[in-house]
Order: C-alpha cells, then sequence, then structure tokens
C-alpha cells in the first residue's frame, strides 16, 4: 500500500474536476503558477523558507497508482478517458524558488511552477500542504533562536503535533531554523538531525526511591546521564543528584544534566543551580521544559535564569500563536499571457517574477518585487532548481540550508529580529511590475 503522504490522491476533489475540464477543452498550453503568503501573522516580522526539498521530491515522484485509477473509474465522478490520462500523468515542468532558509516577506513568491496547465494545476494542494507546514514551523523555531542566542535548543513536540508527517517535517523545519536538535528518533534517521532525550516521570515513580532511580538510570546511560528531578521536590531532588554523582565519579560515570519540567523553572533553576555549585558540581548543565515558546524564553534569559538547553514542544510544533499563514498558489501566467487575480483583499500581481535584495552594511535593507525579466539592483533571491521534471542539482544538505538560515537571519535589521512588532520591512513594486498590472486591468 502507498503511505499516504505519498498517494496521488492527496489532494481537493477540485484538482480532478478541473484536470478533466483542461482535458476535455484543449486547455494544455503553457501555466505560470506561484506560491506566495498574502500577509504577515499577527506578530511575525518576517518568515523563513522550508519544505523544498520534499516538494520537489513530490514532483518527481508524482504517480497514479493502479488503485488509485480504479477509484477514479469507480468513482462515478470522471470520465474513462481522464483515468487514461492520469495512467500517463507525469510532472514535466520547471521550478524556480528561493533556497530552504531564505528569509522573505508578505507577497513575495517563494516557488514558481512552470508547466503544462494540467500539471500545474493538479499539484496546487500538496505543494501547499507541504510548504506551509515546514514554512510556519521554520518561522517559529527562528524565534526561539533569536530569543534565545547560544542555548541549546530541542525540538520535543512530536507527540502534540497534528499527526505522524506534521511532527517529521516540524522536527527537520526547527533544525533548518537552528535548533541543536530534535527528540524526534525519525527524524534522526532519515535526516540526520542529531537526537535528544532524557527521561520519564514514570521512571521515576516506578522506583520506591528517587534516587535509587537517578542511580538505576545513571547505570543505564552512563554517557548520556541526564536526570530529570521536578517529579516530586525539585530542590530536594537536587541535593540527591549532588550525592549521587560524587558516588557515580568512581564508576567513571558523570551526570552531564538536570531537567526541570514544571513550576517557577527560573526560581527553580536559581536554587537548583546553587544547589549544584555548593556540591562541587558546576559542570552540571541545567535544561528546562514545560510549556515553552518563544516569549516564555526571553522572559527567563531576561531574568537572569541559570538555563543551559531548552525543550520546546507544543507551542512550537503547533505553531500556537499562528497556527496558519495566508499564503496562496496563483495563477500569473496562461499561453504566454499574464494574468491576475482582482478580488478584494486578494488580488495578485501578473507575471513571472524575482525578488531582489538590496543590502546596507550586509544588513538586509530593501526588497523590489518585479519580473523576472526585469534586472535590478540587488541579490536575486529565486533560482531555478528544477527542469522538464528533473532536479538540477542534488538534494541540498540539511547543514548547508541551516548555515543559510543562520547567515539570514543574522543580516536581518535589529527591529525585526526582536520578538515585538517592528515596522513592516520595505518590498517595493517595480514600475515593471505596476505596468504590466495595469496593462492585465485594461484587457478586461
Amino acid at each position: 500500500m502507498i503511505p499516504p503522504e505519498r498517494s496521488a490522491l492527496l489532494t481537493d476533489l477540485y484538482a480532478l474536476t478541473m484536470l478533466q475540464a483542461y482535458f476535455e477543452h484543449g486547455m494544455i498550453d503553457t501555466a505560470v503558477f506561484e506560491f506566495f503568503v498574502r500577509r504577515l501573522p499577527p506578530g511575525r516580522n518576517f518568515l523563513l523558507a522550508a519544505g523544498l526539498e520534499q516538494a520537489l521530491e513530490f514532483l518527481e515522484t508524482l504517480r497514479f497508482s493502479d488503485a488509485e485509477l480504479e477509484w477514479v473509474r469507480g468513482s462515478g465522478k470522471f470520465s474513462r478517458e481522464l483515468a487514461d490520462q492520469l495512467a500517463r500523468f507525469r510532472f514535466q515542468g520547471d521550478v524556480h524558488a528561493m533556497p530552504e532558509g531564505t528569509v522573505f516577506f508578505a507577497n513575495e513568491p517563494i516557488l514558481r511552477i512552470t508547466a503544462p496547465m494540467p500539471q500545474a494545476q493538479f499539484v496546487e494542494c500538496r505543494l501547499i500542504n507541504i510548504l506551509h507546514l515546514q514554512t510556519l514551523i521554520a518561522s517559529k523555531a527562528a524565534r526561539s533562536v533569536l530569543a534565545a542566542p547560544g542555548k541549546l535548543l530541542v525540538d520535543f513536540g512530536l507527540r502534540r503535533a497534528h499527526g505522524a508527517e506534521a511532527g517529521l517535517m516540524a522536527a527537520r523545519a526547527a533544525y533548518i531554523a537552528g535548533f541543536a536538535g530534535s527528540s524526534n528518533v525519525l527524524a534522526s534517521a532519515l535526516f540526520g538531525i542529531p537526537a535528544f532525550g532524557t527521561m520519564a516521570h514514570s521512571f521515576i515513580e516506578a522506583y520506591d526511591d528517587e534516587a535509587a532511580a537517578f542511580e538505576g538510570f545513571a547505570r543505564t546511560h552512563p554517557q548520556n546521564t541526564t536526570l530529570l528531578i521536578d517529579t516530586y521536590d525539585t530542590e530536594a531532588a537536587a541535593h540527591k543528584v549532588v550525592a549521587l554523582a560524587h558516588k557515580l565519579r568512581s564508576s567513571g560515570i558523570a551526570v552531564r544534566a538536570v531537567r526541570i519540567d514544571s513550576g517557577d523553572l527560573g526560581a527553580h533553576a536559581k536554587a537548583v543551580r546553587a544547589i549544584l555549585d555548593a556540591g562541587g558540581w558546576r559542570e552540571i548543565r541545567i535544561f528546562a521544559s514545560g510549556s515553552l515558546d518563544e516569549y516564555a524564553l526571553r522572559d527567563l534569559i531576561a531574568r537572569g535564569a541559570p538555563i543551559d538547553g531548552f525543550g520546546v514542544g507544543t507551542h512550537l510544533d503547533t505553531s500556537s500563536d499562528a497556527p496558519f499563514l495566508d499564503c496562496a498558489y496563483k495563477l500569473q501566467e496562461y499561453a504566454g499571457r499574464a494574468r491576475r487575480k482582482r478580488s478584494i483583499g486578494k488580488a495578485t500581481w501578473p507575471g513571472r517574477k524575482q525578488v531582489f535584495r538590496r543590502y546596507d552594511n550586509a544588513i538586509s535593507s530593501a526588497d523590489i518585487l518585479t519580473l523576472e525579466t526585469d534586472a535590478q539592483e540587488g541579490e536575486a533571491l529565486i533560482k531555478p532548481v528544477m527542469r522538464a521534471g528533473k532536479r538540477l542539482a542534488a538534494a541540498e544538505s540539511l547543514e548547508n540550508i541551516r548555515a543559510r538560515a543562520a547567515e539570514q537571519l543574522a543580516r536581518l535589521p535589529a527591529e525585526l529580529r526582536s520578538l515585538h512588532d517592528a515596522p513592516p520591512y520595505p518590498v517595493t513594486a517595480a514600475p515593471a511590475l505596476r505596468a504590466l498590472a495595469e496593462a492585465v486591468d485594461a484587457r478586461r
């Protein structure tokens, strides 16, 4: 059986109804669609592009299986001719995109599809699904990275992510944004993301004695001993860790860290740090988790909480304060003529576009949104990545993407890097783009 996320039927019904109409009316000329975000969510000053690798993989491998074709034939909704067309369906178009890890802003396309209309239209739903999730989570994760510079950040969100694929791709997106790793084992196996984990409260509770639980775990995992100390009394447990650390040293076992998962994390961390230091264990680090987000990290750091690392889970993997992006995949050109939507509040810019970024002393200063053919001063952000359904280069390594994201975040103006609402970053539509929009409108 095909995994659901790889099924060609993982799409909206209108993708198939339009496909039949396009085929019946011979509308197979070249179409150009672009994916973009109409407006930034409240509290967001920028977004971070992610998900391109999975989008390209989807386009390369898109096929209708025999079972899927049988469903199309037996649904009573489509002609047998459509099923025959789908049996030969392959994506054979071109793709231009901003590389993953690129900072972008409202109305800037991060992906462009150029292909025969049936192909370009059919891939809409799944492309939005892929790009939306990872971009949403990468953008959220970047805010924690900026709020807690130099701290170890780990994705802890799998268990509350909205499904298996969401949890897996959230780990990938968070790593791109600068997280050190994830508790998600499959993300480590598939993507090489460092895996982090400690222990459960149930392990402590299953023992009659907390100190015995600590020692049992440490002897089972002598190379990676992080002890969870808030099951009963956090400060009392810290004293037990001090005594145990001295005992374990004779066996060559070092307690690396303690984890606090509840209560006033800042107050507990200060008390625990004092206990560990007084016991001669300054090298034991403190790791905190428990309903954290970028705002909590900022506040804990501002309070001077002696916390070395954070597990960020539910709020990250659900992007709780901004759970969706107002994104779209819209037709910009068909059969050689520019097109644009003019719906109130949802108007689009026509044509194949490029984004040029300008810098002032290496800091991003302004973007120009224009036509692909209208060269402007600055760095062109949209690159060719696929031609005739084939990639132009091997998949980029996550480490390269991660490095790009770090560089992009470092080049943001200081006000955009904060968690406060900042004046919008300047994105200007070039005269050539405005002129084309006027020309398209004049045809109506």
